[in-house]
């Protein structure tokens, strides 16, 4: 599940930044029972993913609320390329990832 997971969230970051709570919607919509119900695994995740320098973030005030924003590094683009490339079946399992919202 985790490896799953961890693809979805580098696949909606691929789309442009987001802040965690939206990254966490998107993949309740995209992969339901994917979460559990269980947001909170979500955010070591993307720590995980800023160790690896897959991603980075930066805390940004919107309606005074202070958000942290994830988007993808060069290196995770190229990791993202990479798996694409390599797991296209596991790609594929993880479709649609058309969703505009």
């Amino acid at each position: 599940m985790q490896t799953k997971l961890r693809l979805t969230i580098l696949e909606s970051l691929a789309r442009g930044p987001e802040h965690g709570y939206r990254i966490a919607q998107r993949v309740k919509r995209l992969r339901p029972g994917l979460l559990d119900g269980n947001e909170a695994v979500l955010y070591p995740l993307l720590h995980d993913l800023e160790l690896e320098g897959l991603a980075i973030s930066h805390v940004q005030t919107h309606n005074g609320r202070e958000r942290r924003y994830y988007r993808l590094t060069e290196h995770g683009k190229k990791v993202l390329v990479e798996v694409r490339q390599e797991e296209p079946q596991l790609i594929r399992s993880l479709s649609p990832l058309t969703e505009d919202a």
